[in-house]
């Protein structure tokens, strides 16, 4: 049992913001082989910075590209400007990208409508909740009525004999929710995915400095959501994860989280996988990457006020600006420990530039010893002033990554590094990190082991690996390369996507049980 049509919807959809953006993108070819054109994906229109990543099409669905969109239950219409055309990633999926400031003077009403229907507690909402929610809603309007068009396309209503197609729904994260109370609500022949990429409270505990694992068990969620002023975004998760027909999560570290916090085991764990396309092949690598080393060079003797060695080691970190749950913190330790080791090494070691990769992240470069450090606080779109490189383009460069960290549910910059042939530490903590564990063959993955209380420890651990590496030869250098590469290939989507299809089956069987309880209340 699969969809013949799906809708997938994310705030970073042709939005770069973080790991999930990666996720979708890079999924969207393993979808769109299965599903040509029958894929559909939804985000918040951002003008000009989401044409960085959408290109628009007024061709497609040229029938359907409505003005308007019906508030339901006989409460008039609202407009909601949107834009159709394509996702400017592998396979080219339609994206569907929609404005909602239509929705700000409704907002009262809508949380008083997810408190009745879905006991969703809007009333302690600050921040970003309003605008995620309110997208989220939109993006149930649009899929409501793209999926009537879409019957009434294909002759449902006035040819009984054919056979109705099967749709389902997917919101990745918190930001997204009320489209699946939406649709439950509004539209319920449509099955329901929720994924929770990582917890809002397991992420809060862990980033206001509490130790999350060594009292885990001791955590009840509910609780912690007052403590820490994350009531409306907790109960928004929570509530999508208990009435989804499908509850995802993209790791085995998560999803205990998801039992514990949530009060609510996952349904299914669809890890991240990788679209290899992104990779470039042969002769064409080789050339990327001397041009990614070249501008780190170059930037790096810019910044440092020095030529940089051509022998330096080019180490990098990226991902989203939380000093302690990526790592951050225990990454400038460890290059602080790396740079003693070395002045107190007897053996000659080259020059070591660290790389942090980390918007908004803004300090100056810093230069002793044989250690820099230069930051990079933009995101690597092609557009930033230092660089004018996409990440991608500039990854293939570096020589060995550090993803350390504290609160990770997957961590895709380690596989993308691994992908990109670029050897990769990361730690026990992450879930991918637990998975490479698991393929026994560290050589291009070093997984450092890490709890609440060994913080100098793995300093220590990180900074050992960069020296050994360091001083590798050539040759063993080129097998951590090829070793790294080969992980990512265990981890390429042709290989995950399976579980998705198992998530799509489930969401569709519990979508046919619901739909017969409201036909036959006497079930309920």
């Amino acid at each position: 049992m699969q969809p013949d049509y799906i809708f997938e919807t994310s705030w970073e959809v042709c939005n770069r913001v973080g790991g999930i953006y990666a996720v979708l993108s890079t999924r969207a070819a393993s979808m769109q082989a299965e599903h040509p054109d029958k894929v559909f994906f939804f985000g918040p229109d951002f003008g000009n910075h989401s044409d960085i990543y959408f290109k628009e099409d007024k061709s497609l669905l040229s029938e359907w590209n409505p003005s308007s969109f019906s508030l339901g239950e006989g409460r008039g219409e609202v407009s909601i400007p949107i834009r159709i055309g394509r996702w400017d990633v592998p396979g080219q999926p339609i994206a569907i990208l929609l404005q909602f400031d239509a929705l700000w003077p409704k907002k009262n009403e809508i949380y008083a409508w997810a408190w009745d229907k879905f006991q969703v507690q809007s009333h302690a909402a600050y921040g970003d909740y309003d605008e995620s929610c309110l997208f989220g809603y939109a993006a149930g309007m649009v899929m409501e009525s793209l999926y009537n068009w879409l019957l009434e396309k294909e002759n449902i209503s006035i040819n009984p004999a054919v056979q109705v197609p099967q749709f389902c729904m997917h919101a990745n994260e918190w930001q997204t929710a009320f489209s699946i109370f939406y649709i439950q609500d509004h539209c319920p022949q449509i099955a329901t995915l929720f994924t929770t990429h990582a917890t809002s409270i397991g992420r809060s505990i862990a980033g206001n400095g509490k130790p999350l694992y060594d009292y885990f068990e001791n955590y009840n969620g509910d609780q912690m959501a007052y403590e820490l002023n994350m009531v409306s975004k907790h109960s928004v998760e929570k509530q999508a994860a208990h009435h989804a027909d499908c509850f995802t999560t993209v790791s085995d570290i998560t999803a205990r989280e998801c039992k514990q916090l949530l009060d609510k085991p996952v349904d299914i764990v669809t890890p991240n996988g990788f679209e290899p396309t992104y990779v470039p092949k042969g002769k064409d690598f080789d050339t990327k990457r001397e041009i990614a080393r070249a501008a780190l060079h170059r930037v790096a003797s810019e910044q440092l006020g020095g030529v940089v060695p051509k022998n330096a080691l080019l180490v990098g970190i990226s991902g989203r600006q939380e000093w302690k749950n990526k790592g951050i913190d225990v990454f400038a330790a460890a290059l602080d420990k790396l740079a003693q080791k070395i002045y107190h090494s007897d053996q000659p070691e080259k020059e070591v530039v660290a790389f942090i990769m980390i918007p908004y992240l803004d300090r100056a470069p810093v230069r002793k010893g044989k250690v820099s450090i230069v930051f990079v606080p933009y995101y690597l779109d092609g557009q930033d002033p230092l660089f004018g490189m996409k990440y991608y383009d500039l990854l293939l460069g570096l020589d060995v990554t550090v993803f350390p960290s504290y609160y990770e549910p997957w961590g895709y910059t380690p596989l993308e590094s691994c992908a990109f042939h670029v050897p990769t530490i990361t730690t026990s903590l992450a879930g991918f990190g637990v998975w490479a564990e698991q393929q026994k063959d560290q050589y291009g993955v070093v997984v450092v082991e890490r709890n609440d209380s060994n913080f100098d420890q793995v300093a220590d651990r990180i900074a050992d690996a960069l020296l050994r590496y360091d001083r590798l030869c050539g040759e063993d250098k080129a097998l951590a390369r090829k070793a790294a590469a080969a992980i990512a290939k265990k981890a390429e989507w042709k290989h995950f996507f399976k579980y998705y299809h198992k998530a799509y089956e489930i969401a569709l069987k519990k979508k046919n049980i619901r739909i017969d309880e409201l036909q036959n209340p006497r079930l309920l």
